[in-house]
């Protein structure tokens, strides 16, 4: 029993974990790019680099060329 909740613990701790996506988010503008985005790659002041999911419960919008 205990090797089964070893195997079930790190298989949802790897699942967790692949479906965590870092993007680019814009504090200035609340904009979300993702990383190969060409708005991404020329911010420069703004931008920090965040876990998806948090970029958008900060209140972060799509970006319209990649979807962020």
């Amino acid at each position: 029993m205990k090797k089964l909740l070893t195997i079930l613990f790190i298989f949802f701790t790897m699942t967790l974990s692949a479906n965590a996506e870092t993007v680019i988010y814009n504090t200035a503008t609340q904009k979300v790019h993702k990383p190969h985005c060409q708005h991404a790659k020329k911010c420069t002041v703004n931008c920090i680099k965040i876990e998806k999911n948090d970029a958008y419960k900060r209140g972060g919008k799509p970006c319209k060329v990649c979807g962020g």
